[in-house]
């Protein structure tokens, strides 16, 4: 930063707790470096002379609010990760939702965080190659993330050659047309099957805002928070899932461990989480 070469120790913590406020990710000094540099960056970036400059204008200014959460978001990801899921999805799943269904009814799947879109794309390239009965529903995909910038790239379509290492040759020529050497871009009628919308887990009417869903995949952002902001989060995780759906989670998380209010459902390809019909 401009003239303070590191944060104070009384300023980090109050930077993190503000993280923490608004989107339950857990910094603290170990992440020192990780925060300084992307403090820097915004600070040079609103040409702010010093961290008490910038703070302010970080909790006056909204624009700048949805800059900093932008710039600490990880968006690793790419097309078929942890596909045992999506097997699962369509082997399992779907069908035991289908059952509570009539045809031509609605069945909706939200991606949450969905990062630049290649969850919630995948999950429709999936159902489009392994789901005979797509068809006959009404199926609505949802991807959703705190991080606006990616929801921008998301919304665009445009991927490397790295997110799509995993999808089949054929796949690709179905579904992507090459933009340039190392650029594929999704087909319109695919960008068309899938919304995006902004919403942040840790607040309930972020969430409430997006509606019910049959399906949730809420993989690999639980592992950010603590204890307390987990319990938010799928407190209202919960609320978004319709009585009788299921929601999956990162090979790393489990719901038993945050949760009792779900259900663990071991399928031949995941196990996954379901809100129960009715509790007792």
């Amino acid at each position: 930063m401009n003239q303070d070469p590191a944060l104070k120790p009384a300023d980090l913590e109050r930077f993190c707790e503000f993280l923490y406020q608004r989107t339950g990710m857990v910094f603290g000094e170990s992440k020192r470096y990780y925060i300084e540099r992307r403090i820097a960056d915004r600070v040079k970036a609103t040409g702010s002379g010093h961290f008490s400059d910038w703070f302010a204008t970080l909790r006056n200014r909204p624009g700048e609010l949805e800059a900093m959460i932008n710039a600490f978001t990880v968006n690793e990801t790419y097309f078929y990760r942890e596909d045992h899921q999506l097997r699962a999805l369509s082997r399992s799943i779907l069908p035991a939702i289908a059952r509570t269904k009539g045809p031509g009814d609605k069945i909706r799947i939200w991606s949450v965080p969905c990062s630049t879109g290649e969850e919630p794309y995948s999950i429709a390239i999936w159902l489009l190659e392994n789901w005979p009965m797509v068809d006959a529903y009404n199926v609505e995909i949802v991807g959703s993330d705190i991080d606006t910038e990616a929801l921008q790239a998301a919304r665009l379509g445009r991927f490397g050659d790295r997110a799509l290492q995993r999808l089949p040759a054929d796949v690709i020529q179905r579904y992507f047309e090459q933009r340039r050497p190392g650029e594929h871009e999704i087909i319109q009628d695919l960008k068309e099957s899938v919304a995006f919308t902004p919403a942040n887990l840790i607040e309930g009417d972020s969430v409430a805002d997006q509606g019910g869903f049959e399906v949730i995949f809420c993989r690999n952002v639980l592992i950010y928070f603590d204890d307390a902001a987990r319990a938010r989060a799928v407190d209202n995780l919960y609320t978004a899932l319709r009585p009788g759906g299921f929601i999956c989670l990162g090979h790393t998380e489990s719901m038993s461990r945050i949760s009792d209010r779900f259900d663990t459902c071991r399928f031949e390809d995941a196990v996954v989480y379901r809100r129960p019909e009715r509790r007792t």
